[in-house]
């Protein structure tokens, strides 16, 4: 099935704009777009998200077990390439992020297999960046 892939959109809050400004536009490197006093657009790997205002936003401590691990739950980020992954988990670790899953192989050897790792913005936001050896194993069930 050949779809066309389009970039999905995602608007969630934070409890200050200028974090925000400096976790998504200094640390991940994604160019500012339009913003206002009240959001900011973000370019997260051709996506658009958009940091929302809300000075009583609280992180959610919900997890699931995933392969062993407390998944935050809910969390978003991106399915990068592998080199992409790869140089995202380097600058991280530089800036010495404080993970809440490092930087890592899940599904070792089974179907599914991907390189992932999770952090949270300063608002408590959770983010999973992943990666597969082949877009093949992203839907993949056996």
């Amino acid at each position: 099935m050949n779809i066309e892939r389009r970039p999905f959109h995602l608007a969630f809050p934070v409890h200050d704009l200028s974090a925000a400004r400096h976790f998504y536009g200094d640390l991940l490197e994604c160019a500012e777009g339009r913003s206002s006093s009240h959001w900011i657009d973000f370019n997260l790997y051709g996506h658009q998200i958009v940091a929302h205002l809300d000075a009583e936003a609280k992180p959610r401590s919900t997890t699931n077990l995933v392969d062993g691990k407390d998944v935050p739950v809910p969390h978003f980020g991106v399915v990068l390439t592998m080199d992409q992954w790869q140089t995202l988990a380097d600058r991280l670790n530089r800036q010495e992020t404080e993970f809440v899953i490092e930087p890592t192989i899940r599904f070792r050897g089974e179907t599914g297999e991907q390189a992932t790792m999770f952090f949270l913005d300063p608002s408590g936001n959770a983010l999973e960046f992943k990666a597969f050896a082949g877009d093949d194993q992203l839907f993949a069930t056996n």
